[in-house]
C-alpha cells in the first residue's frame, strides 16, 4: 500500500499561482495529478514516470502547469500558473507501481484525499 498526502491547495486569484505537493509514503513510478469537480467524473491533468522523468500533460492545463517530481523524498509537485477560475477544483494526486504514462484515471493504484483549489475571478 501507498498513503499519498498532497498539500498546497487554497484560494488564489485569476492569473495567480500555486504549487501542489504530494509525499509518497514509499516509492512509486508513475505519479500523476487528476482534479475533480462536484458532481463531475474526475479528469487526467498530467503524469511523470519515475526513471525518464518523462511527463504527460491534458491538453487543457499544458504551458500553465508543470509536472515534477523529487525522488529521494518521494514526492511530486504540480506548479500551477496563469490559473483560471475554471481550474477551480479538487486535485488529486494518484500512483503507480509502473511505468505507464497515459492520458487517463483508470491506470492509478493509489490516491491521495485531495486537495481544494479555488481560482477567484
Amino acid at each position: 500500500q501507498v498513503q499519498l498526502v498532497e498539500s498546497g491547495g487554497g484560494l488564489v486569484q485569476a492569473g495567480g499561482s500555486l504549487r501542489l505537493s504530494c509525499a509518497a509514503s514509499r516509492r512509486t513510478v508513475t505519479m500523476g495529478w487528476c482534479r475533480q469537480a462536484p458532481g463531475k467524473e474526475r479528469e487526467f491533468a498530467a503524469t511523470i514516470s519515475r526513471s525518464r522523468g518523462a511527463t504527460l500533460y491534458t491538453d487543457y492545463v499544458k504551458g500553465r502547469f508543470t509536472i515534477s517530481r523529487d525522488n529521494a523524498k518521494n514526492t511530486v509537485y504540480l506548479q500551477m500558473n496563469s490559473l483560471k477560475p475554471e481550474d477551480t477544483d479538487v486535485y488529486y494526486c494518484a500512483a503507480l507501481d509502473r511505468d505507464l504514462l497515459r492520458r487517463g484515471v483508470g491506470q492509478y493504484d493509489y490516491w491521495g484525499q485531495g486537495t481544494q483549489v479555488t481560482v477567484s475571478s
